[in-house]
């Protein structure tokens, strides 16, 4: 499966790429963001805890690949002697190679264990927290982090699952699970299970917190005049985005509204619907 790195014409853009400039992809991925800034001339540092990124043939000489989160980006940066940068790019959603990865237990639409780690070697799986959690805990988890409604059904089938023995450690049989508690009834656009996933994904990799870390480490990392442009794909990263932007005196925001996908893109990449960029300049 091909990446199709989203709103990547719009995101560069913003950043205004000098050609003797240092950039940060804080999520190197399939390498889209990185590719094109390097195009127009920029040098780029570029993070990502997955071990299974690899650096572009092409691209060595111009881009150094530094494996960490990009919540670890202030320190990241410190380690390789770079005070400011010209400008930092988050592109905070799941790559399609992941996604295509059944191994990595991301898809709820091919099977595989339920991992979710963005580092496969750090940290515990979905399916640990999943045999470890009460059931409180958890529909608290899965409303925050999935602004799940029947969070509370769900997690009690979970428990239920648990105490039986047969809490499922595949992909395909625990949405099965989450779809059968939630109780979804006709066609529906997104799978029944999607909030749950999301939820789930966001608490392995403690995604929030990583991001609010991020943010802080770009702010103090980029230059006065430098860009931050950070695309989202759910309301709790985008309400973090934009309070960050507002109140942080350090950063003006350039997008009152975030930016969206052309029509264009959505008919190509219909995964892009949810994208929002926002966009922020490093004041004096």
């Amino acid at each position: 499966m091909d990446h199709l790195p989203v709103l990547l014409g719009e995101a560069v853009e913003a950043l205004a790429v000098s050609p003797s400039g240092t950039y940060v992809d804080a999520t190197y991925g399939a390498g889209g963001h990185t590719r094109s800034i390097v195009e127009r001339g920029g040098r780029v540092i570029a993070f990502d805890a997955d071990p299974e990124v690899a650096l572009a043939d092409d691209l060595a000489g111009r881009v150094t690949l530094v494996r960490r989160n990009f919540g670890d980006l202030e320190d990241g940066l410190a380690a390789l002697g770079v005070t400011l940068v010209d400008g930092v790019l988050f592109d905070l959603g799941i790559s399609s190679l992941q996604l295509a990865a059944a191994e990595r237990g991301f898809s709820l639409q091919r099977d595989g264990p339920l991992d979710m780690r963005l580092n496969p070697r750090e940290g515990a799986s979905a399916h640990e927290l999943l045999s470890s959690l009460e059931e409180r805990a958890l529909a608290d988890l899965l409303f925050e982090y999935g602004e799940e409604r029947a969070a509370r059904r769900v997690a009690r089938a979970v428990v239920a699952a648990r105490a039986a023995g047969a809490l499922p450690d595949r992909t395909l049989a625990f949405a099965a699970l989450v779809a059968r508690a939630v109780r979804a009834r006709g066609r529906r656009r997104v799978h029944p299970a999607t909030r749950t996933f999301q939820a789930l994904r966001i608490a392995v990799n403690d995604e929030l917190r990583a991001l609010r870390r991020g943010l802080s480490g770009a702010t103090a990392a980029t230059r006065p005049g430098g860009r931050i442009a950070v695309i989202s794909f759910h309301s709790l990263e985008d309400r973090i985005v934009k309070q960050t932007f507002r109140d942080d005196r350090r950063l003006r925001a350039l997008t009152k509204k975030p930016i969206l996908p052309s029509s264009g893109e959505l008919t190509e990449n219909p995964r892009a619907r949810s994208a929002k960029l926002r966009v922020a300049e490093r004041a004096a």
